[in-house]
């Protein structure tokens, strides 16, 4: 699997593999061989060239790629940028066709509609604005197209996964 990494505004290029089970890296053409273990989510113990290292690793929020690491007292931002994923997405000005449920992504309370249903809407307009742990979150819509049904209201409870309207 071939990588970039921009870290403290250098870019990186990383080559992973696994070749008799050992993890083969090429950082910059150099080549490590650590060896890395997850002892719990988020938690690395990693041996590399005879030293031990710990490194915690978060997501950061709204960074697509963001990372946060802290390791050997320090803090580091990372983004990593999977070529793949670019051309995966190359395309990803097409939008969704068909009926597309707007779904939940975690449990809240509805705090604001912003949309009807008949209304039109323009892909990633915002449709809902959802709090939770005292944050507000604005659902947006999958495509362009008209608000079928408008499955909650103000002041509604929903969970996780829960359908909150339909756009067609």
């Amino acid at each position: 699997m071939k990588i970039e990494i921009e870290l403290g505004g250098a870019i990186h290029s990383v080559e992973l593999e696994r070749v008799d089970g050992r993890l083969i890296c090429l950082l910059d053409g150099e080549r490590l061989e650590p060896d890395a273990v997850e002892v719990e989510p988020g938690v690395y113990s990693i041996l590399l060239g005879g030293q031990a290292f710990e490194a915690r690793v978060e997501t950061r929020v709204g960074f697509v790629g963001g990372l946060r690491v802290l390791a050997g007292g320090r803090e580091f931002f990372a983004d990593v940028r999977d070529p793949r994923q670019w051309r995966r997405n190359r395309g990803a000005a097409a939008e969704a066709e068909g009926r597309q449920q707007v779904i939940a992504p975690m449990p809240g309370k509805i705090v604001r509609t912003l949309v009807e249903a008949g209304d039109v809407v323009e892909i990633k307009q915002g449709l809902l604005v959802v709090e939770a742990m005292k944050m507000q979150n604005e659902i947006r819509s999958p495509k362009s197209g008209r608000v079928e049904r408008l499955l909650v209201s103000e002041g509604q409870t929903v969970n996780a996964g829960e359908v909150l309207a339909i756009i067609a």
